[in-house]
């Protein structure tokens, strides 16, 4: 049986609410530092709920260029912004066009929802008529076909819409079609902006929003803080990447995805479970060589308790003693965006041996027996970790990176 191809991500980059670079997320975790605060609306606002980790201070014209822009909702901008950080670190910035041997696979849940939502406004409020590139502007795939247009990548070329395990799914897509050799490189990743007026009010419908702090695997926890943002990973096989000299920082050594097939909002333990366990088995790895997990903890009630007895089938007696931390109070809920923002966390863990903190943590809740790395960070040998991706109808994804001297 042929050996394996590696996957090794040779760049990455971001755009959240801690600010524009990888760097910038990464420090916000470590750190603790919380990017939530007041939601700004372009219109007035009649939502209770107004808490949200905007991006804030974007400037568009200092990413994008005067013929992209037209074209570009804010998902798109973001998602360009930290496409070319990655491709820069990755020593790709003077290689175009990129060709056929190179994918471009993006996660998105909603795709253009502020051009959308203002779409929306202007012609039903205002009786206006619409912007004539609101179409193009808007449909999901708009995010990696601009991708591919900018850096000429003649590859497979697609969205994953699969709610908040799209970017996770595209990463895990992008490293099984480098695996096929089918591509030798994937620009892969997520992006969202669901922080509008008419998605805020559908959020806060569905009672899952907290009007305080989020407070994953904590006592007295009452729901999520949505956030905005995208990143992006470019993927090589090892031996392309190496031939050019590229420096890897990480492996993709697992991904792991299921199905609950159960119930379109209430996750399931098996479908959590399975999707963990497939991630191992894809990494040729046993439970017991995770040092980290970051995981979904959105911070609901019923969601962290799932995820602690999934977690709890795959690890067993063990997950007591392993450091399981949620990000999502310090960047929000990216939706989409969601596995993309927080793999980049997951890779400053094992870059730096530390795991980051669950903030806003205030007490053990007996139905998560998890430790979250409570309110601060905790440095430690971080040689493989986990990160979980768990989505509306039942959709979940997992991804395993592992540092290289491990690898």
């Amino acid at each position: 049986m042929p050996k394996a191809r590696r996957i090794f991500v040779t760049g990455m980059g971001a755009v959240s609410a801690a600010g524009i670079g990888a760097a910038a997320l990464w420090q916000a975790a470590r750190n603790g530092r919380s990017c939530v605060g007041e939601a700004q609306f372009p219109r007035p606002y009649r939502g209770r709920i107004r808490l949200a980790a905007q991006v804030r201070d974007f400037n568009p014209a200092t990413h994008v260029t005067a013929a992209e822009l037209p074209f570009c909702d804010p998902v798109t901008q973001y998602l360009l912004a930290a496409a070319e950080e990655a491709v820069v670190q990755a020593g790709l910035a003077h290689e175009k066009p990129m060709g056929v041997r190179t994918a471009t696979i993006i996660g998105t849940g909603i795709g253009g929802m502020h051009t959308l939502d203002a779409g929306l406004h202007l012609t039903i409020v205002e009786q206006g008529r619409p912007d004539p590139l609101t179409v193009p502007r808007l449909i999901p795939s708009a995010c990696p076909s601009q991708l591919s247009i900018r850096y000429g990548c003649n590859g497979p070329c697609f969205a994953v819409a699969s709610a908040c395990s799209s970017a996770s799914q595209a990463i895990g897509i992008g490293t099984q079609l480098i695996r096929s050799g089918a591509v030798d490189r994937a620009i892969v990743g997520g992006t969202e902006d669901c922080v509008t007026n008419s998605s805020m009010l559908a959020w806060e419908a569905l009672r899952v929003l907290t009007p305080d702090f989020c407070r994953p695997f904590s006592t007295g926890r009452n729901g999520m803080v949505l956030g905005a943002g995208a990143a992006v990973f470019v993927l090589e096989e090892e031996e392309f990447a190496r031939a050019r000299g590229a420096k890897p920082i990480v492996e993709i050594a697992g991904y792991g995805t299921s199905t609950d097939a159960k119930d379109p909002v209430r996750p399931d333990v098996l479908g959590a479970a399975a999707c963990m366990l497939n991630a191992l088995d894809d990494a040729a790895i046993e439970p017991g060589q995770i040092d980290y997990v970051n995981a979904h903890g959105t911070g609901t009630t019923i969601n962290d308790i799932t995820e602690s007895e999934a977690m709890g089938r795959v690890f067993g007696s063990r997950l007591s003693q392993l450091p399981v931390s949620s990000t999502k109070p310090i960047h929000g809920h990216g939706l989409g965006a969601a596995g993309a923002l927080e793999l980049v966390v997951t890779i400053g863990a094992v870059c730096n041996n530390i795991a980051p903190p669950t903030i806003n943590w205030r007490g053990a809740d007996p139905k998560c027996p998890v430790d979250p790395v409570p309110n601060e960070a905790r440095t430690m040998p971080i040689r493989s970790a986990l990160s979980n991706s768990f989505a509306f109808g039942g959709i979940n994804a997992s991804l395993i990176v592992r540092c290289l001297e491990a690898a």
